[in-house]
């Protein structure tokens, strides 16, 4: 299907014709003094960020919104970047990752969803990398730059959330668990990955600024992230792309953290020797692997997986680093790895079918890319995890996940969902939760 432009500045830029007449953006970055917290300056109306330990970008304002539907979404994502980054005037003397013309993206899950796939072009980004701070203004040719944007206030107490149940609750759930279970030990796939949802009304337009506070301190080495109403703070990463160099994070198989330094490292080392575990992440890290050959030739994986500590949980955790050809643009990559077996199961095309058939619900955004991409190409994109999306009908949903094997144990599947919801909950209740 063929993309929109919101707020319907232009339509299908990837088939320009000389009649249409594409855009032309110009970005300015420049070096700038800042010392605080990135969150001090996300926008209380719209929040738009990506971050990790303090690095990352924050969008102000929109310059233009692309929006993309279907099975050829990446594709068509792609095709439009590369159309205006052609046709942009670019003055970057920073060249940091991040810096000159950015677009930060959310994409649907399912190539059926009926979510809207975007690509967001903010007014100003400001941006971090390894201790350098700047500032990039983005407009459209003979618009008025931008006007100066200061820190926000501080947020104001964030009113706590009631959720309950979606479409799946956990009774539910567990007969779906042991459904898919059945079917995976008849041989109809090897894994599946399996979610439910929460829900919780949120009326109105909500300053979620200290959410995000609070996602960032609890999980300083996940990616804390809010684009176009979804919110969240992911431990994966799908693929980050620096000048030609491809780096990836595959992350299956968890258990929760012990309640002392001993139990602790035992949950680690049962987890690392875990069968049914280390089957589970065998198929996600080979899904990725066998996605990257037609890119490229040259990815080597780590030979084991290593045991990556969480605030509230451990996960089995494999790096893979490939070389690129030249050309490849990090959203590229993506579409060709998405959806891996960390989120969807393997086979792939088994495992979607069986998720199409056992959850009520469209996963919208969840378990999709979220990132962002510079005029290079070059990006930072992670999989949206432990997020809630908020409609502006003013409900906000959350999602979790577990991946079902053979040797799968419905309570266990459960538990791990339950572990998996506690940082959005966290995030949107109580303080001290």
């Amino acid at each position: 299907m063929a993309q929109s432009v919101r707020p319907g500045l232009l339509a299908n830029l990837e088939s320009v014709s000389t009649s249409i007449k594409v855009p032309t953006l110009v970005a300015t970055t420049r070096a700038m003094s800042h010392d605080g917290s990135l969150t001090d300056w996300v926008s209380a109306e719209n929040p738009l960020t990506m971050q990790r330990r303090g690095h990352g970008l924050v969008g102000l304002g929109t310059a233009l919104t692309l929006t993309f539907r279907g099975p050829d979404r990446f594709r068509e994502a792609s095709a439009a970047w590369r159309t205006l980054v052609a046709q942009a005037r670019v003055d970057d003397p920073v060249n940091e990752p991040g810096t000159g013309l950015v677009c930060m993206g959310t994409f649907a899950f399912a190539d059926d969803s009926r979510h809207e796939s975007v690509l967001v072009i903010p007014r100003v980004v400001i941006g971090r990398h390894h201790g350098k701070s700047w500032r990039t203004d983005i407009s459209l040719d003979g618009e008025a730059h931008p006007s100066p944007h200061s820190k926000r206030s501080a947020p104001p107490q964030l009113e706590p959330l009631t959720w309950g149940p979606g479409l799946l609750g956990e009774d539910d759930y567990l007969g779906a668990v042991e459904a898919v279970i059945a079917q995976v030990q008849e041989g109809v796939a090897d894994k599946v990955v399996l979610a439910r949802d929460l829900v919780a009304h949120a009326p109105g337009v909500q300053d979620w600024r200290q959410a995000l506070n609070r996602l960032a301190d609890a999980y300083p080495d996940c990616t804390t992230f809010a684009i176009d109403g979804l919110v969240g703070s992911t431990p994966e990463t799908l693929a980050v792309v620096h000048g030609g160099r491809l780096s990836i994070r595959v992350l299956a198989g968890s258990t929760a953290r012990g309640d002392s330094p001993a139990a602790d490292r035992a949950r680690a080392e049962a987890l690392a020797t875990s069968s049914k575990d280390n089957d589970e992440h065998r198929f996600a890290v080979n899904s990725v692997v066998q996605a990257l050959e037609p890119i490229t030739p040259h990815s080597a994986a780590d030979e084991q997986p290593f045991t990556l500590k969480l605030a509230n949980v451990w996960h089995l955790a494999t790096d893979i680093e490939a070389t690129l050809p030249s050309g490849v643009t990090s959203l590229e990559v993506v579409g060709a790895i998405h959806p891996s077996a960390a989120v969807a199961g393997s086979p792939r095309t088994l495992a979607l079918e069986i998720i199409r058939q056992s959850e009520p619900f469209d996963r919208g955004r969840y378990a999709g890319p979220v990132g962002w991409m510079d005029a290079s190409g070059d990006g930072e994109w992670s999989i949206a995890l432990r997020c809630a999306q908020w409609s502006p009908e003013g409900t906000i949903t959350a999602y979790a996940g577990a991946g079902i094997v053979a040797d799968s144990e419905p309570a266990s599947e459960l538990l791990e969902t339950r572990l998996k919801f506690r940082p959005v909950l966290g995030a949107f209740g109580p303080q001290g939760d």
